[in-house]
């Protein structure tokens, strides 16, 4: 069996990703439950229709209009804000490691990685 050293700089690289993803994952949770908790004590009384579907409004649809949304206070900003939160954080774990196996200087997973990230970029923008 064998066993794999791993140098203090990849160990604290670790750390770091492990943090990262768990924070993220964190704040998007407490974004996503204020909003809907301040949504629900605003809209919970409400009777929805279901007979017609309105999609997300257009100001959901970028970066800016989820930031002019929750600046101005808006419930449903905030929990669009946690929702791209929690979409950026393992993006985010991607670029981090595209960067380390550059520094690495292994190819194949410079390679790979580099594809992944591409993939989930395309998929977010187009």
């Amino acid at each position: 069996m064998a066993t794999s050293k791993r140098t203090k700089s990849e160990w604290r690289f670790e750390q770091f990703i492990g943090n990262l993803l768990r924070v993220g994952v964190i704040l998007a949770t407490i974004l996503v439950l204020v909003g809907g908790i301040l949504y629900l004590i605003r809209h919970g009384t409400e009777v929805p229709n279901y007979h017609f579907f309105r999609g997300e409004p257009a100001e959901f649809r970028t970066l800016t209009g989820v930031e002019i949304s929750v600046s101005s206070g808006r419930r449903r900003g905030i929990i669009q804000l946690g929702l791209l939160l929690l979409i950026a954080t393992p993006v985010i774990r991607v670029g981090f490691s595209l960067l380390a196996f550059i520094r690495q200087k292994d190819i194949t997973y410079v390679t790979v990685t580099l594809v992944v990230l591409l993939g989930l970029i395309y998929s977010l923008i187009g």
